[in-house]
């Protein structure tokens, strides 16, 4: 039996930048095993498998090659872009997902593609001295939010050039590793990267679900409900945030650059 396969880039306008997603669209229940081992073959940050509901809703759960995990952005927006795309939602319909994190929507807006998340909001942790002997840096804030760490550095030029130990990273008790600064260019309000090198991911090119805790954070320091973030990472990619209340809106774009089957 095949299984319909796609490879989307998220967070970008064009093929081979953003953050590439494997889409799994299944037709019946798979085992988690058969999910890990197919996320595994695939080798991309994340795989989603998505499968029809009959309400109409579509069930999505995401891999990366070692793990689950609870909340992926790139990865809902790549699989909302495919679904689209295959025409399997018709392009005016939001889709609603429901995942290990509750109930994601996803709807168009002009050219980008919306998700309505949860907000992940740090909150301070007191002796951040692991983090910075791992980063190799000195932050001016560490907290922490139910699946990261935050560490916020003194100037975006400290975000591009770190180079972290990733073995130290690994031993930091959480998800992923979130590093941030204020933008030093007028068309974005900060920049980041995303270590996840627990979860298999060392460096993660664009990570929608950090946009959760990076929004709320910014927000309490620009005073400004809407963001522009900038993943600064070799391919790069921006999310545009929405803070609102208890939810976070992370809207981008997406290029599906392979369709195919995975005859297994």
């Amino acid at each position: 039996m095949s299984v319909p396969l796609y490879l989307v880039d998220a967070f970008t306008d064009r093929p081979f930048a953003g953050n590439p997603a494997g889409v799994c669209v299944l037709d019946e229940l798979r085992d988690p095993a058969w999910m890990q081992a197919a996320a595994m073959e695939m080798n991309q940050a994340e795989t989603a498998f998505l499968r029809p509901r009959p309400d109409g809703d579509w069930d999505l759960r995401w891999f990366t090659p070692a793990v689950e995990v609870e909340l992926c952005g790139h990865a809902t927006l790549a699989s909302a872009h495919a679904l689209w795309e295959t025409g399997r939602v018709v392009a005016t319909k939001a889709i609603r997902f429901h995942t290990l994190s509750g109930v994601l929507t996803c709807s168009k807006r002009g050219t980008r593609i919306e998700m309505d998340f949860p907000a992940e909001p740090a909150t301070p942790v007191q002796s951040p001295a692991e983090e910075a002997f791992a980063l190799g840096a000195t932050p001016t804030f560490v907290g922490r939010n139910r699946m990261d760490m935050l560490v916020v550095l003194g100037s975006a030029d400290e975000v591009r050039r770190l180079a972290p130990d990733m073995a130290q990273v690994a031993e930091i008790k959480a998800r992923g590793v979130i590093v941030t600064a204020k933008s030093d260019v007028p068309e974005f309000d900060f920049v980041s990267r995303f270590f996840a090198p627990r979860t298999g991911v060392a460096e993660d090119p664009v990570t929608g679900s950090a946009h959760c805790c990076l929004g709320p954070y910014w927000r309490g320091v620009l005073g400004k409900d809407e963001l522009v973030g900038r993943q600064v990472s070799k391919r790069g990619g921006t999310v545009y945030v929405r803070v609102a209340g208890d939810r976070v809106i992370l809207g981008g774009s997406a290029v599906m650059v392979v369709e195919g089957k995975l005859n297994v």
